[in-house]
């Protein structure tokens, strides 16, 4: 009986305040979905140009024989797009095993591989939020 070659997949994640992306990369022809919306077409026009700076940074050769597909869950739409740039960055330095496109990542942006720790502050009695006191007027 023939052994079967497995097909590399590789599953990679990123995180950005409450969004969080999953990253499923693959041999393929070079295209890119964002909850199977293709990279191309994909909205907020901000948020896209947020994702094409990891693919302009990475370099063509690199990403155009791959398949990308981010899942990316929660926050607003400029927190999933930090989320699906550092899942498509994390997978793109995990697939390749590159420590010169890990460098040029965080030497470009840290958030790219590294994540951003800072998260809301939790809301305290007597105001609105979470420094915000309400007013007193003593008249």
């Amino acid at each position: 009986m023939p052994v079967l070659a497995a097909k590399k997949v590789l599953v990679v994640s990123g995180k950005r305040k409450t969004a969080i992306a999953r990253a499923v990369v693959k041999p393929g022809m070079g295209r890119i979905r964002i909850n199977n919306i293709p990279l191309e077409i994909y909205e907020p026009e901000v948020a896209r140009l947020k994702i094409l700076e990891v693919l302009m940074e990475a370099g063509e050769e690199t990403w155009k024989d791959l398949d990308i597909n981010v899942e990316v869950r929660g926050g607003g739409f400029m927190g999933q797009a930090e989320a699906a740039r550092m899942a498509i960055a994390r997978a793109l330095v995990k697939w390749s095993k590159s420590a010169s496109l890990k460098s040029a990542f965080l030497k470009f942006d840290r958030t790219l591989i590294a994540g951003d720790p800072r998260r809301k502050e939790p809301k305290k009695f007597g105001g609105p939020g979470a420094r915000a006191k309400d007013q007193k007027s003593y008249r």
